[in-house]
């Protein structure tokens, strides 16, 4: 059994799989987790011990100390994703490859196992990151964005008078809320779809993340809906050091 972990900006996900699909996922909010105690261990008590731990960590050094100490009760070691040269079939452009998210670089791993020919991977979170995987293989490079949520904060945050709440899109917006919801969602839609007249062709679209369905509803392109993008990128990365070991 793989423990995959996606300690990501606002929530951490786990998943337990089995080495051909997942025997269970689960996610709580990064506050959630860090209020775990020992006697709380969100990992301890779902299955036996892992035979190999791969975690993504972008939450920090907090994030991390929790994974430790959580990971601790089991005897496999865990890996640590950072960013690679080259991993599964995935050759990275980027200037310093170990400085590329691990999330962003398990997801382009994830892709590239469930579509061969180019494509944009985009993840909409906190960030909004959309990167561009050519066909053969070469992550060629990305955008990061604020997600739509961290939008809304911000323009509240920084001006007098815009509400936080949360409006509806639409086409025409006549009040304030729907002003900035659409504002926010055409933002985000717009810079994809921007990254995707960059690449050229027509690359397929994969998208996941919390914001991902709201965002398809707007993208006119070809485009697919993964749910744990980042964790099968995990699933694969762990399988194929299992592979190496044998």
């Amino acid at each position: 059994m793989i423990l995959a972990i996606d300690a990501g900006n606002s929530r951490v996900k786990w998943g337990w799989h089995d080495g051909a699909d997942w025997a269970s996922i689960a996610t709580v909010s990064l506050i959630e987790f860090a209020a775990s105690t020992d006697h709380i261990n969100p990992f301890s008590t779902t299955h036996e011990d892992p035979e190999r731990i791969v975690i993504a960590n972008v939450a920090g050094e907090g994030a991390h100390q929790l994974l430790v100490n959580w990971t601790s009760i089991f005897d496999a070691e865990p890996l640590w994703l950072h960013g690679e040269a080259e991993r599964c079939g995935v050759r990275s452009h980027y200037d310093r490859p170990e400085q590329l998210g691990p999330d962003r670089w398990a997801a382009l791993v994830a892709a590239r196992a469930v579509h061969t020919g180019p494509c944009l991977v985009v993840n909409a979170g906190t960030a909004t990151t959309i990167d561009m995987l050519s066909g053969d293989g070469v992550f060629l490079g990305g955008a990061i964005s604020p997600g739509i949520d961290l939008m809304r904060f911000v323009l509240h945050e920084h001006t007098g008078r815009l509400p936080l709440q949360e409006g509806s899109y639409r086409d025409a917006p006549r009040n304030t809320l729907d002003a900035i919801e659409t504002g926010c969602r055409h933002a985000q839609a717009g810079a994809v779809e921007r990254m995707h007249r960059a690449m050229g062709g027509n690359p397929l679209c994969i998208v996941s993340g919390g914001a991902a369905r709201s965002l398809l509803e707007l993208l006119r392109l070809p485009s697919r809906y993964i749910e744990n993008l980042v964790l099968d990128g995990l699933a694969r990365i762990a399988l194929s050091e299992r592979a190496v070991t044998r």
